[in-house]
């Protein structure tokens, strides 16, 4: 019941028609800290929430709070699944009306938001948002466990998760998790074989956009990153840190199993399937299964009947770079490799070095 005391009125219920009788009586409605909010005429209430920064509608599933009820309602589909609003296009659903009209934009290509200093544009004004912190170098999310610092909040959880672990993305084939849905997603293409990234120099396919890009560099010849020992350069800065490991010797990461050490954490992760038996590369064609994506690569090949190595001195062409090594020997009358113990030959040096691990007692 609210009581207007000037005038005596009594309202019962509906909180606006009040504030509409003190507005139009006295001319203003004035909040704890004396500013007068004309909002409150109209939604009352739920206004007044905006100012106290009380959430009264909570989340029984995970305890977040909200505002209003409508934004709850939005929350709740995360834990639900419910995604009401599907692509007309592709079939693809979404949980929100405005995920739906961003996504659209990518079988449009409208991009309605413009970097006014570069004139690169965006789907969504969240995207020019973070990229503009490109030019201006602002970092404003910081992580208070080892102080790096972030464009986007988004960039700034997900690195939070490498500290404490969290992987909430699982994939539901082979039950592997990651810290972000990006990562998942680029995992997923594995199991799907999809590459829709290509190179328009030579419409080579990609899995994800940064091997496109690293991709790209083999045109442009460009590399930029210069090994101060030995003057090598790299298109990347994460491949000359790689390059100079086999200056320093440094191989940081090691097997659990067995101790052997790695330069990267790429080359340990393959070498674990050795222990594990995992082979998470399956062909689509026969349902072969391979350890790395690379093995994969090769055996789709024999269904294919794509040869990409050629002779250049009798344009033989071959499916494997091994099988091309070998025959180039008929040409220079090179004899493969040899175990220096027992004087067995192999066709490349990796099948020796595995041979000469028989003779170390390794294998």
């Amino acid at each position: 019941m609210n009581t207007c005391l000037s005038h005596g009125h009594i309202y019962l219920s509906h909180g606006h028609i009040y504030l509409s009788h003190i507005y139009l009586s006295h001319g203003h409605i004035y909040l704890s800290h004396g500013h007068i909010c004309l909002m409150l005429i109209f939604h009352g209430r739920s206004c007044a929430r905006v100012h106290t920064g009380e959430k009264s509608h909570h989340c029984f599933d995970c305890g977040k709070s909200y505002l209003r009820l409508k934004s709850l309602k939005v929350h709740l589909r995360i834990h639900t699944g419910e995604k009401p609003y599907s692509c007309d296009q592709c079939g693809k659903s979404f949980t929100t009306s405005s995920y739906l009209i961003i996504h659209q934009r990518t079988h449009t290509g409208e991009k309605p938001y413009s970097c006014t200093q570069c004139g690169k544009s965006f789907t969504q004004s969240s995207n020019l948002l973070s990229h503009q912190r490109t030019h201006t170098g602002e970092k404003s999310f910081s992580c208070n466990q080892c102080v790096k610092c972030f464009i986007t909040s988004s960039e700034l959880t997900v690195h939070q998760r490498t500290h404490t672990g969290e992987k909430p993305y699982c994939c539901d084939q082979c039950g592997k998790t990651y810290i972000s849905s990006c990562h998942l997603t680029r995992h997923q293409r594995v199991h799907t074989g999809e590459k829709p990234f290509h190179c328009s120099d030579c419409g080579k396919r990609f899995s994800s956009s940064q091997n496109m890009k690293k991709h790209q560099k083999t045109h442009t010849g460009e590399k930029p990153y210069s090994c101060n020992q030995c003057g090598k350069s790299f298109t990347r800065p994460d491949s000359l840190k790689l390059h100079q490991r086999t200056h320093t010797g440094e191989k940081p990461y090691s097997c659990n199993q067995c101790g052997n050490s790695f330069s990267t954490s790429r080359v340990l992760t393959k070498h674990q399937r050795t222990h594990t038996g995992e082979k998470p590369y399956s062909c689509t064609q026969c349902g072969k299964s391979f350890s790395t994506s690379s093995y994969l690569t090769i055996h789709q090949r024999t269904h294919t009947g794509e040869k990409q190595y050629s002779c250049s001195q009798c344009g033989i062409r071959f499916a494997w770079l091994t099988s091309l090594v070998s025959h180039q020997r008929t040409h220079t009358g090179e004899k493969p490799p040899s175990c220096d113990q027992c004087g067995k030959r192999y066709s490349d040096k990796r099948s020796l070095i595995k041979h000469q691990k028989i003779h170390e007692g390794v294998v």
